[in-house]
């Protein structure tokens, strides 16, 4: 670690300077250009930088553009640059020597700080206020500010000046001009405009538009033009594997993603932390977490990224003991937790009923790592007591909560009180949501699903009689299947594939042979007011099992199959995976919104606790 420049050195150094001054002008200013340069360099403290900046005025370096714009740099790399903002812009300030390469590094320093975006564009006005003409680099530096700010009107603002200053044909510009719009909410479709409207012989626009498309949850999209992009013969770079492997994470696209991490292999990227990061996420949630730990143990580097992505891998596939044991590890090679790991590990106690252990580890946060709780850490132990079946016990802790709770950890003992046949509360509780949030459609359904497993039929009807004059609609459960480098969404009873046909004839053969051995339809969880067959075949139309019938058809036998499923897996579809996986021989990997379930053989990996 860097210490700051020693006193009696800096005095010395700061006395030469000044001492440099009586010989004649040129000779005084290029040696105290140079000194002072040379001990901005090493200057690594904000006290040696407010010393040098008192020598800027004592020097007359108030003038000079480039010791200015040193400075600007210095102060950002120190955290410290709205101090040297309000040193550069005083009111004794001349502007009138100011530059485009001062304002840029300025502007660059605000784009790249945490929220203080918006002052990059207050610096921007000022430029031009000041009759400095932006370049090249100016845009970049602007739009980047926008994209991280996400305003739309701003950004179309600032693309009008770039217009304006004859900027719209110089590629680095429309390269970051097309990651702003793919930044900015309802920007999407005019940054795919740009796209197909400019040159594209580097990956940068191409990973502009593929992160934009990940980012609004559009992967399909993203993976299709990733598939273009290939085609076209363009090199992808680090950035686009990362946002591709994103992409191939929300859709579970493990056989894509395999391929995705040999042409890392191929290409010879460069493996950054980063980049093996998101091959570690991808492996984990996309069903294959002992590649994620093996690719862990490989790593040179880590960071706190790596460590957590593993974790709440873990933890997704119901290994908890495996996850508080790489969390100790963690502590024992002195990285310090932060509040995201504790997420991951409370996480973990939660999906394997460890409920005194998560207890603990609660506990350690605040008294050992002096980690104050959020509202995610609260909301995972609400959880852990509602899975384990602790439903009075979770009212009771989130009534002793020191902060309000939210919404989610309302639904979650909504959940609960479904689940575990607290049916009174869990009314009472999904009523008092919707007084708080009327226009949010969850919470009807939840009161809905309340009053069919009460068989409060009529109350049921006009719950959903509310939300169709609300205009409100069920989210519908839908499966997605990777299968021949091709993504496969079902919905419940689908009919518009090609094999709908043959697929509900397996899914009938599924049916009578998990009959046979023993497997009796969950009826409670139609909620319909019908007869019992009626229910069984609604029940045999659910988008998993469709899914799952789709892959018997056209997989070889034994082969595993993955499925990902947009909602929480139903105690039905639980149940006939398990017998499914037992009669055909089939390791079937089912991630659901909030877990993995392993079933093979009969059996589950989350052992109910789901």
């Amino acid at each position: 670690m860097q210490t700051s420049i020693p006193k009696p050195k800096l005095l010395f150094f700061l006395r030469t300077i000044a001492t440099s001054a009586t010989g004649s002008y040129s000779t005084q200013s290029a040696a105290s250009e140079r000194g002072y340069l040379t001990l901005l360099h090493s200057c690594n403290t904000f006290s040696n930088l407010l010393q040098l900046q008192t020598q800027i005025l004592k020097l007359g370096f108030h003038n000079n553009p480039l010791i200015l714009t040193k400075f600007i740099a210095k102060s950002s790399d120190l955290n410290s640059i709205h101090y040297a903002h309000c040193f550069l812009f005083s009111p004794h300030s001349n502007t009138d020597f100011y530059d485009a390469f001062l304002f840029n590094t300025l502007i660059k320093a605000y784009a790249q700080s945490g929220d203080l975006k918006l002052k990059a564009l207050w610096v921007f006005n000022f430029m031009l206020e000041c009759q400095v003409l932006p370049n090249n680099f100016t845009f970049p530096f602007v739009l980047k500010a926008c994209a991280g700010i996400g305003d739309l009107n701003l950004g179309k603002s600032v693309h009008g000046s770039l217009l304006k200053f004859g900027f719209d044909r110089n590629n680095h510009v429309l390269n970051t001009l097309v990651h702003m719009y793919c930044s900015c909410k309802g920007g999407i479709q005019i940054g795919r405009k740009l796209f197909d409207e400019m040159t594209k012989n580097d990956s940068v626009p191409w990973s502009a538009l593929i992160g934009g498309y990940v980012r609004l949850g559009r992967s399909n999209d993203a993976v299709d033009l990733f598939r273009q992009m290939q085609i076209q013969g363009v090199c992808p770079d680090e950035i686009t594997m990362v946002a591709v492997l994103c992409a191939c994470t929300d859709l579970g696209a493990l056989e894509l993603g395999r391929w995705v991490e040999s042409l890392i292999e191929k290409r010879k990227l460069n493996k950054s932390v980063e980049l093996n990061n998101a091959l570690i996420d991808m492996f984990a949630k996309c069903g294959d977490v002992d590649k994620a730990l093996k690719l862990f143990r490989t790593m040179n580097e880590r960071s706190i990224v790596s460590w957590t992505s593993v974790i709440v891998g873990l933890a997704m596939h119901g290994r908890g003991l495996q996850a508080v044991s790489l969390f100790q590890e963690m502590i024992r090679d002195g990285v310090e937790p932060d509040g995201v790991v504790f997420i991951g590990l409370l996480s973990a106690c939660s999906h394997s009923g460890f409920v005194e252990k998560g207890k603990e580890y609660f506990d350690l946060m605040r008294k050992e790592f002096a980690i104050l709780p959020k509202i995610e850490h609260y909301g995972c132990m609400v959880d852990m007591l509602c899975r384990a079946g602790h439903v009075r016990e979770a009212v009771e802790f989130v009534q002793k909560m020191p902060i309000e709770p939210n919404s989610i950890i309302w639904r979650t003992l909504v959940n609960a009180c479904h689940t575990h046949s607290e049916l009174k509360l869990g009314e009472n509780l999904a009523k008092q949501l919707i007084q708080n949030e009327p226009t949010l459609e969850a919470n009807y359904v939840l009161l809905s699903n309340i009053y069919a497993k009460m068989s409060h039929w009529e109350e049921k009807t006009k719950t959903r009689e509310v939300m169709e004059k609300k205009g409100m609609r069920k989210i519908p459960g839908s499966t997605m299947i990777e299968l021949n480098n091709k993504i496969y969404r079902f919905v419940a009873g689908d009919m518009s594939h090609n094999q709908f046909k043959e697929i509900f004839e397996m899914v009938d053969e599924m049916g009578r042979e998990m009959k046979r051995a023993g497997y009796v339809p969950s009826t409670s969880e139609v909620m319909l007011d019908i007869d019992e067959e009626d229910k069984e075949d609604n029940l045999n139309r659910h988008s998993e099992k469709l899914a799952i019938a789709f892959a018997l058809m056209n997989t070889p036998p034994g082969t595993p199959i993955r499925i990902v499923k947009n909602l929480r897996v139903c105690n039905d579809c639980h149940s006939a995976t398990k017998f499914i996986s037992k009669i055909y021989n089939r390791e079937i990997i089912a991630r659901d919104r909030s877990r993995f379930h392993h079933f093979k053989d009969g059996l589950c990996s989350c052992k109910d606790f789901w």
